[in-house]
């Protein structure tokens, strides 16, 4: 960076842009002002200056577009791209971010009809899919399952959501909560299949996917299948960098630095050390990527040599077309270990609160204020000793909310 020389090397054909868009507003239907490129280029998310092609020119940073790169010599400082460029780096930050985890080929997980999310062009794929759709099938109950479905039903379409777990979402929403997300869903004509796994996904003469056959013999007709059983971190070349086994991803310090001087991963492919928790990490999310890129460069260009402190924070937002009955919005902040509180019936809102040896770790919030919004991290940050019967009488998430804010003065 000596000279000023900044280069983006990336595999898809556009500028970075704020990935959760594509199963949020992108797969609203046609007639409900769906969110397009360049609407949703990086920065614009977090209230920057949207940063399109031109503005890349602009500041005189060199892109190459659908161009991955393919082998790095730690040695010479050097990556070798798909193109057969050999690009030279003084320091070079890994953003390949994961790739979504597939069906094997064997039981039918790439046939035409079948669809994964990752991509602009993969959500491109699928809208023209639902164009022509009546039966669609979603596999997988965490957020990619949930706010596709919420999509697909906004289309008017048939649409079933099929996942092995007890529950929706089950690694953060407790039983209970997932039953209030589970009810809503079917009151908008998501039909839920829970606790099935996949046998085969089964097509017609055509090879196009027909329907998506369950391990106890059923089957669930289908024209379109949409995927979301989770990501994997897009190490590619990289993994001679040195690789987390528990958690994947590249490893990597308190700065983003991999064991390898000058080298840096960031966002999904990172696994990183987790202070607040003191555990090593890897975090799928928007936020993350956007605090660790500024994390890593400010431990580049400057002498910060503070360890990354991030708060885990995760959210959803579906039903959110125009028309829609009931916009959704949650949003969780800290650990979700210990026990559960849950405050509320979920209409108008619900609050859930975690609480482990008496201190508050995590809440979620459903349909809440802005000023309710703000007050989460600060207790997650906090973890306040919270009285947890007298949170569990609370008469509504604003009294829960005001006795867990009250806990932050104690």
């Amino acid at each position: 960076m000596a000279n000023g020389k900044l280069c983006i090397v990336s595999k898809e054909a556009f500028a970075p842009y704020e990935r959760p868009a594509l199963t949020k507003a992108y797969l609203f239907p046609l007639d409900k002002k769906p969110a397009r490129l360049p609407g949703f280029h990086t920065c614009v998310g977090s209230g920057g200056e949207r940063q399109t092609p031109d503005w890349y020119k602009e500041q005189g940073i060199e892109t190459f577009y659908e161009d991955p790169v393919t082998g790095i010599d730690i040695e010479k400082q050097t990556l070798t791209t798909n193109s057969g460029k050999l690009l030279k780096y003084g320091s070079l930050i890994v953003a390949t971010g994961a790739t979504a985890s597939r069906l094997p080929d064997k039981i039918g997980g790439n046939l035409p009809g079948v669809h994964y999310i990752r991509d602009v062009a993969d959500a491109d794929s699928l809208i023209s899919s639902l164009e022509k759709a009546s039966k669609v099938v979603v596999v997988g109950g965490g957020y990619i399952g949930m706010e596709v479905a919420a999509a697909t039903v906004a289309w008017k379409l048939d649409t079933t959501i099929i996942f092995p777990e007890e529950h929706l979402l089950q690694r953060l929403f407790t039983p209970s909560l997932a039953q209030k997300y589970e009810q809503f869903y079917q009151e908008n004509g998501v039909k839920i299949v829970k606790g099935a796994s996949i046998k085969s996904l089964e097509a017609n003469s055509d090879g196009h996917v027909t329907a998506v056959r369950l391990d106890n013999g059923s089957s669930i007709e289908a024209d379109t299948v949409v995927i979301g059983i989770g990501a994997k971190p897009a190490v590619g070349p990289f993994e001679k960098l040195g690789l987390n086994k528990n958690v994947g991803g590249i490893q990597v310090d308190g700065q983003f630095r991999t064991s390898v001087p000058g080298i840096f991963a960031i966002g999904d492919v990172s696994a990183f050390p987790l202070k607040m928790y003191n555990r090593i990490a890897r975090v799928e999310h928007v936020d993350h990527a956007r605090r660790s890129a500024q994390h890593c460069i400010k431990a580049l260009l400057t002498a910060n040599t503070s360890t990354y402190d991030y708060l885990p924070y995760f959210y959803s937002r579906v039903f959110e077309y125009e028309g829609s009955p009931r916009k959704i919005w949650w949003q969780f902040f800290g650990d979700n270990v210990g026990e559960t509180v849950e405050i509320g019936k979920f209409d108008p809102k619900v609050a859930t609160f975690w609480i482990e040896s008496g201190k508050l770790k995590g809440v979620l919030l459903e349909s809440g204020s802005p000023e309710e919004f703000q007050l989460l991290p600060k207790l997650a940050r906090s973890q306040p000793n919270v009285d947890k019967a007298k949170l569990q009488s609370a008469s509504s998430v604003e009294e829960a909310l005001e006795i867990a804010r009250a806990s932050l003065q104690d």
